[in-house]
């Protein structure tokens, strides 16, 4: 039984976690760190680098408001999947900063940007286990 209770605490602290930082990314994509987000742009987008930048930092908004605001399943799951898609679609913006040698956040290496590139993963873990998704799914398919 304390299993299931850690379990949910840290599904809830993780959900929580990732609302708060997805808020506080999605504001700075609007304000303070506009420039250090365009650096994350592929060069090869087909799309103006501030308008995506300050699409993806109301997604973020929105996605991390929806984390914090959504506790109950089936809603929750859906969340938790939205948030881990987006944290997968934005990824090629990992790999262009790496690629294209585009410095922001500190990440002025090539041995940073590498590294800060299997980051991406745990934040798309983090929103499936915070939204309990792959759980509430199997259990869905099972009905």
């Amino acid at each position: 039984m304390a299993h299931g209770k850690i379990g949910k605490i840290a599904s809830g602290l993780t959900k929580g976690a990732i609302g708060v930082g997805l808020i506080g990314t999605g504001v700075g994509h609007l304000t303070f760190l506009r420039d250090e987000f365009q650096a994350q742009v592929p060069n090869w987008f087909p799309v103006d680098v501030d308008t995506v930048v300050l699409v993806s930092g109301a997604a973020e908004i929105a996605l991390g408001a929806a984390n914090l605001a959504v506790w109950k399943q089936p809603a929750r799951a859906w969340i938790g999947g939205t948030t881990a898609a987006f944290f997968i679609i934005i990824f090629p913006g990992n790999i262009a900063q790496f690629v294209e040698a585009k410095d922001g956040f500190g990440l002025d290496t090539d041995q940073k940007r590498f590294a800060r590139l299997f980051f991406q993963p745990l934040l798309v873990a983090g929103a499936l286990a915070g939204g309990k998704t792959v759980k509430t799914l199997r259990d869905h398919r099972r009905k």
